[in-house]
C-alpha cells in the first residue's frame, strides 16, 4: 500500500522570519529595516481593517503581526537601532540642544535656569522609550518618566499615552515631552493629530506667551507674523522649554504626498507652538517646538464647523508624484 502523505507542521506553513525570541544583534541592517517596514505597514493596514469594522481581515492581520514576531521584536530592532553601531539613540541630539540652551542662558547671566523648571533638574515624559541608559536618562540635567505600550524594562510603565491621565498639578507636568519615532508608528491620520493634540496637556505653563490677537490672522491659531516674532524671540533669549521633541522618518517630512515642512509648521502653529530647533539627517528628521499657549485643542468630532473651518487639516494632496509615501497627518 502507498504511505499515506503527512499534512506539514503548522509551524512549517508560517514565514522563515525570525522569531520574538531571536537576537536582533546578528540581524544585518538591511534585515533590520526590513522587519520595521513590514510591522509598520501590517500595522496601517490593521488600523484601516478596524476602522471599517473588518473583523475578520483584522484578525488575518493580527495572526500575520504575531507570526513576524509583533510588538516585541520591533522594539528589539528599534533598540537594535539605538545602539552606537547603528547610529546612537535620537536622545543625543536633544541634550545637545538642552546644553546649548543652558550655556546660552548663563552667558546672559540668569544662572541658567530661565525656560526651565528648575537648573537642576528638566523634567521629561519619554513616550515609547525602549531604553533606560539613553542620552538623556544618562544625562544629570534630565528626570525621565518613561511609558511604552509594550515595556521591556520595570522603569519603563506600561502605558498608552493617549489613555494616560491628565495631570491635575502643576508638578505632575513636565518640562518637555518627547515623541521619538512615535508618531510614524500610529497607523492612522486622525490618531496623529489626536496625539500632537494632546501633548499640550502635560506641559507646563509656558514661559513665552502669544501675541494679541490684533497681532494675529483668522486662518493661524498663533498667526504667522506673531509666530515668527517668538521664534525670534526664543532664539535671542535661548529658550527651548516648556516643548515637544518630535523626530519622524525624513521621508514622512520629505517625500510624502500630504505633508511636507511647510505644512508641519502650519499645524503646530495652529496648535500653540513655534519651531525653535531643527536638525535633518540621512533617515531621520528632529525637532523642537516650542508651547508659547493658545492653539486650537478641541477634537476633530468636537469642533463646530469642522468641515469648513480654515484651520481644519484634512489630507490634501500637496506634492503629487508615483514615489511619494502616503505619511499624513489629520487635526
Amino acid at each position: 500500500m502507498p504511505s499515506k502523505r503527512r499534512k506539514p507542521l503548522l509551524s512549517h506553513t508560517r514565514p522563515n522570519v525570525p522569531h520574538s525570541s531571536t537576537n536582533p544583534t546578528k540581524l544585518s541592517s538591511t534585515r533590520t529595516r526590513s522587519l520595521i517596514r513590514n510591522h509598520h505597514t501590517l500595522q496601517k493596514r490593521l488600523a484601516a481593517a478596524h476602522a471599517t469594522d473588518d473583523a475578520e481581515l483584522a484578525a488575518s492581520l493580527e495572526v500575520q503581526i504575531e507570526a513576524h514576531g509583533g510588538l516585541a521584536l520591533y522594539q528589539r530592532v528599534s533598540m537594535l537601532g539605538q545602539s552606537a553601531e547603528r547610529g546612537g539613540d535620537s536622545g543625543r541630539v536633544l541634550r545637545g540642544w538642552v546644553e546649548e540652551s543652558l550655556s546660552r542662558t548663563r552667558r546672559k547671566g540668569n544662572g541658567g535656569s530661565e525656560g526651565f523648571r528648575s537648573a537642576n533638574k528638566i523634567r521629561m515624559l519619554e513616550v515609547g522609550a525602549l531604553k533606560v541608559d539613553n542620552a538623556c536618562s544618562c544625562s544629570p540635567r534630565f528626570d525621565v518618566e518613561r511609558i511604552d505600550l509594550h515595556s521591556q524594562h520595570p522603569r519603563i510603565q506600561t502605558q498608552d499615552f493617549m489613555q494616560r491621565p491628565l495631570p491635575s498639578t502643576t508638578d505632575e507636568k513636565f518640562d518637555i515631552v518627547s515623541l521619538s519615532l512615535v508618531l510614524n508608528y500610529l497607523g492612522t491620520s486622525i490618531g496623529r493629530g489626536e496625539m500632537l493634540r494632546r501633548v499640550h496637556k502635560f506641559l507646563i505653563q509656558p514661559h513665552l506667551q502669544t501675541a494679541t490677537t490684533d497681532d494675529t490672522t483668522s486662518n493661524d491659531a498663533c498667526g504667522e507674523a506673531a509666530c515668527l516674532v517668538l521664534e525670534a524671540e526664543a532664539e535671542e533669549r535661548g529658550l527651548l522649554c516648556p516643548g515637544l521633541f518630535l523626530v519622524l522618518p525624513a521621508p514622512c517630512v520629505t517625500n510624502s504626498r500630504y505633508l511636507d515642512k511647510r505644512r508641519l509648521e502650519d499645524m503646530m502653529r495652529h496648535l500653540g507652538y513655534v519651531r525653535t530647533r531643527q536638525k535633518m539627517s540621512k533617515k531621520l528628521i528632529y525637532y523642537f517646538w516650542q508651547f508659547v499657549g493658545g492653539g486650537g485643542d478641541e477634537s476633530v468630532e468636537e469642533r463646530p464647523g469642522s468641515e469648513k473651518s480654515p484651520r481644519f487639516f484634512r489630507k490634501e494632496e500637496i506634492r503629487p508624484g508615483a514615489k511619494r509615501n502616503n505619511f499624513s497627518i489629520v487635526l
